[in-house]
């Protein structure tokens, strides 16, 4: 050691390393007076009697200091990362808000969604970080209860002590993470806000939080694309097609459909109204632009599509609207063709009361009969309905159990099971419902 004998008070984590690991002598000041000299020669002359028995250990208690000492400094480390990571947002803070400054008064409603969306990223971040020290706080006291432990239970204090730091890592990691994801979001604000000015980051902040309002109610990506998949048997290669065979995604999302189909060899391409939608394709290398899907549907040129889809999207448009949807679909589509129209299910009273409203963009249920008349009046043939997302039995009513009743009594439960199975398909039944059509094929 090289500032001298170590102190039981010091915590310079770098030098009580260097005694654990090169086995140091841990001095203890020696008391005054004639007392003191009796002591300490009596530790001269026990030293050598006591350090063959007690070696074995010794050297377990060593291992488990270095231990503890290893899990200190990762602790320290991770106290710098929670510093670094808190400094970063406030420094996003401050250059907010001097973008903000340069942007003016004309900023001033933008500015109050942004630092709306902010401040709840922020305390999310606070709140992350709160319970983070807390969890740091209480495996610092289980670390020096532990260490009051016999050596004979340093196995299992072992494992127990990696299982909390475990943990704690898993925290840190999501904690990382968060901060991660509200960096991104805040950079992606202030370009646009220094590109387009209010009415950009106005749209950009709406944008962001349509795309959160999907990722929590409608699923991850992954789950999407579980459900898009069933559709693509639909689908002739492109090979039995006079043209491309190209499909066309009509609000493609995240792309979860132009990637199942690009899988397949299909040709396919999006249009979304939303950019940060658009940009997630794009990250994925999927074709995908910003536009209105009637302008896009309608430039296409007469019988070049093998097929039109869109998932979750005609609940949003007006009547008008979805007939005009299906006419420049027929148009657009080659012999052979298939158009996709999937479309939370009305049927479902839990769907049409409660579910439904979730998205406050929606307009209104679209009824699958009105739908299956307006492609059949199109010309399409074939037309047929696909019930999808059955609710989880949990969520179901109860039906009641009849094996060990008899007479009369099992009777009268099979009969309030009729009831019950009516009137569980009128309020659940199936969630969503897809429409399908093709256009025949050239005599």
């Amino acid at each position: 050691m090289t500032d001298g004998p170590l102190q039981r008070d010091e915590v310079d984590l770098s030098r009580w390393r260097a005694l654990w690991e090169e086995d140091g002598r841990f001095e203890v000041p020696r008391r005054p007076g004639l007392k003191g000299a009796l002591v300490a020669a009596a530790r001269r002359l026990l030293r050598p009697l006591l350090a063959a028995p007690l070696g074995e250990l010794w050297e377990r208690q060593r291992a488990y200091n270095l231990l503890v000492q290893t899990q200190l400094e990762r602790r320290e480390a991770d106290d710098a990362a929670i510093r670094e990571l808190t400094e970063a947002v406030a420094s996003l803070g401050r250059d907010l808000q001097s973008v903000q400054r340069e942007l003016g008064r004309d900023l001033s409603h933008a500015e109050k969604q942004l630092e709306a969306a902010i401040r709840i990223a922020v305390n999310d971040a606070k709140n992350e970080r709160g319970q983070l020290l807390s969890y740091v706080d209480a495996h610092e006291k289980q670390i020096r209860r532990m260490a009051l432990l016999e050596s004979e239970g340093f196995d299992e204090v072992k494992r127990h002590h990696e299982a909390v730091f475990s943990l704690l890592e898993h925290r840190l990691e999501q904690y990382r993470q968060s901060a991660g994801e509200l960096r991104a979001r805040l950079v992606s604000l202030l370009k646009v806000a220094e590109s387009g000015g209010a009415p950009a980051l106005e749209a950009a902040v709406g944008e962001q939080a349509y795309l959160e309002l999907e990722r929590r109610h409608r699923g991850t990506e992954e789950e999407i694309a579980a459900r898009i998949e069933p559709y693509l048997g639909f689908f002739k290669p492109p090979s039995q097609f006079r043209g491309s065979g190209e499909v066309l995604d009509l609000g493609c999302g995240r792309g979860e459909a132009l990637a199942l189909l690009g899988a397949r060899g299909i040709p396919a391409r999006g249009v979304d109204s939303n950019a940060e939608m658009v940009a997630r394709c794009g990250e994925k290398k999927l074709a995908a632009e910003v536009g209105d899907l009637f302008e896009v549907l309608a430039g296409a040129t007469a019988e070049s599509l093998g097929g039109v889809i869109s998932f979750h999207v005609i609940e949003h448009l007006p009547a008008a609207a979805l007939e005009q949807l299906v006419l420049l679909s027929w148009r657009a589509l080659e012999p052979g063709g298939v158009l996709i129209l999937e479309t939370p299910s009305p049927l479902s009273l839990v769907v049409g009361a409660r579910n439904f409203w979730l998205d406050p963009t929606h307009q209104r249920p679209v009824h699958p009969e009105s739908l299956e008349l307006l492609f059949e009046e199109a010309g399409f043939e074939g037309v047929e309905r696909i019930d999808r997302q059955p609710f989880a039995d949990s969520e179901r009513l109860p039906e009641l159990p009849t094996a060990e009743l008899t007479g009369d009594v099992q009777r009268l439960a099979h009969e309030i099971n009729h009831l019950r199975d009516q009137l569980d398909s009128l309020l659940y039944g199936y969630q969503v419902y897809g429409m399908v059509g093709h256009k025949p094929e050239r005599a």
